[in-house]
């Protein structure tokens, strides 16, 4: 099996087991296509230095673990701002569409430095945990993709969940996993490990997923600071923080369908 997310196949984008999510073997993490979608997003020219400042990831449809198909398009081109619009299609049909917002960058001083809080916590002062990876550890999935170190929360047990996550398996082969990748693959486990309903009795997929960032992330580790809420009307909402070592950077927010199993 080849040691990578997806591998390029013409112009698509073969899922391997490695993009298979907790609910089906033969279904992708959303995590998956949200790197897909940012990494298509990174490759559209811009008219001047830009960065990813927001992501929104429909995900109209489950996303098989097969080939993938990306398709771009510029809705709002701009010397200060684009708004791209990503597609991603199996057999051609639609199973993600996105919007990516970019912004210029510039050299802009801040008095007192910027503004952005700092994470008292530590991937060092944390065990790693293989049990965190979902429902069936070892089995190659989407979460074999990260060396996990789980603060508190998780698949077996309710409540908040807090987990530095560091991904050590290139999403696509021979390719650079860029920062917002990297933030987006992360940034959709939130219902995942921090769950208010017991796996074994209930699904909680998301049907999508925002992330807001301030700045992208720096170095390896992400961390994850995430909550749930649900109510009885079998929707839901999961909400995370995002940082790294230097601190907080990222907002990210789901849409939950929650079912009996």
């Amino acid at each position: 099996m080849t040691d990578a997310i997806y591998t390029p196949d013409g112009p698509a984008f073969r899922a391997t087991p490695f993009a298979a999510g907790p609910w089906h073997p033969g279904l992708q993490h959303g995590g998956a296509p949200s790197a897909l979608v940012a990494h298509a997003a990174e490759q559209v020219p811009t008219l001047a230095p830009m960065r990813i400042a927001r992501v929104t990831v429909e995900l109209l449809r489950p996303v098989p673990v097969d080939a993938i198909h990306a398709e771009t398009e510029v809705l709002r081109e701009g010397k200060k701002i684009q708004l791209v619009q990503v597609r991603l299609l199996h057999d051609g049909i639609e199973v993600v569409r996105a919007i990516v917002l970019r912004v210029r960058v510039a050299d802009l001083p801040l008095p007192g430095g910027a503004a952005m809080p700092a994470v008292d916590s530590s991937p060092d002062d944390v065990a790693p945990d293989d049990t965190f990876r979902g429902p069936t550890p070892g089995v190659p999935n989407f979460g074999a993709n990260f060396e996990i170190r789980r603060i508190r929360g998780g698949f077996g047990q309710l409540g908040p969940g807090q987990a530095w996550f560091r991904q050590h398996r290139a999403t696509i082969l021979d390719a650079p996993t860029s920062p917002v990748m990297r933030a987006m693959a992360v940034a959709d486990f939130s219902n995942g490990i921090a769950p208010v309903l017991p796996f074994a009795d209930w699904t909680f997929l998301n049907a999508d997923l925002t992330v807001s960032l301030a700045r992208p992330p720096e170095g390896e580790w992400i961390f994850t600071d995430a909550e749930t809420w649900a109510g009885e009307d079998g929707q839901g909402l999961a909400m995370t923080r995002l940082a790294d070592r230097r601190g907080y950077f990222a907002r990210a927010v789901q849409s939950l369908l929650l079912e009996r199993r």
